[in-house]
């Protein structure tokens, strides 16, 4: 079974992650599949990034109020629209070559929205795809985006799973520019606050199990500090809309 490595990075913000995610890119474009790694991360402070497919009408909230709750705008490379993360999200980047084109982008945005299909079936949460939109959905609440790019058949960002009840970040967007549905979270639907503590070794399990891989921990200073070494034994942005 192949090896892929992760880093929990815990509380970061967005800017650091995003230039960690290029170095772990360059790094499988050199040596291929084996520097392929994992990131689990909840940004703090807030961040909005906003997709190839942004309009601009889609940032809802004006300079001053952004400013004032000190959330930051990203313009990023990959797909879909416009999208808030902060902390009560979890993040997960899959960095992983795509074999020159073996494996299809689509497949790849497939299997992670089942990775959240099945992290939610674990909590007793029924939740699905619509055709149209890329994500997980509860009814028409979304409950997860997913958004990646592709740069030399390395695919990059993933998928962001919302747990935490305050999702008043969102009110500053049109999520995804999709006025007319809602959003939701783990412990909304659940009517409890569900620690991050509780949702990590779930979608990890089900990472290795969709994508037939065997977790492997690294330290998280080993890619922030840019001096990665070996990996350890110990075990375990096709749009945004």
């Amino acid at each position: 079974m192949r090896e892929l490595a992760y880093l929990d990075l815990g509380r970061r913000a967005y800017g650091p992650v995003l230039e960690i995610q290029r170095r772990v890119l360059a790094r499988v474009q050199r040596e291929g599949d084996s520097a392929s790694r994992l990131l689990l991360v909840e940004h703090d402070p807030p961040v909005i990034t906003m997709g190839r497919r942004t309009r601009s009408e889609h940032l809802l909230a004006s300079a001053g109020t952004l400013a004032a709750s000190g959330v930051k705008v990203f313009r990023i490379r990959r797909g879909g629209d416009v999208t808030f993360h902060g902390p009560g999200q979890l993040v997960a980047y899959p960095i992983i070559s795509l074999a020159r084109g073996a494996r299809p982008v689509h497949a790849h945005v497939r299997d992670l929205e089942e990775v959240t299909i099945a992290t939610l079936r674990n909590f007793g949460i029924a939740s699905e795809r619509k055709r149209e939109f890329p994500g997980v959905w509860v009814g028409d609440e979304k409950i997860a985006a997913i958004g990646v790019a592709v740069d030399k058949w390395v695919v990059y960002h993933g998928l962001a799973l919302n747990v935490g009840a305050d999702l008043s970040g969102f009110d500053l967007i049109v999520p995804c520019g999709l006025d007319y549905l809602g959003v939701t979270s783990v412990s909304r639907i659940l009517g409890r606050d569900v620690p991050m503590d509780e949702i990590k070794p779930v979608l990890l399990e089900c990472i290795e199990k969709i994508f037939g891989v065997k977790l492997i921990a690294l330290p998280p200073d080993e890619l922030i500090n840019g001096n990665e070494s070996s990996k350890t034994s110990a075990s375990a942005p096709a749009g945004v809309a």
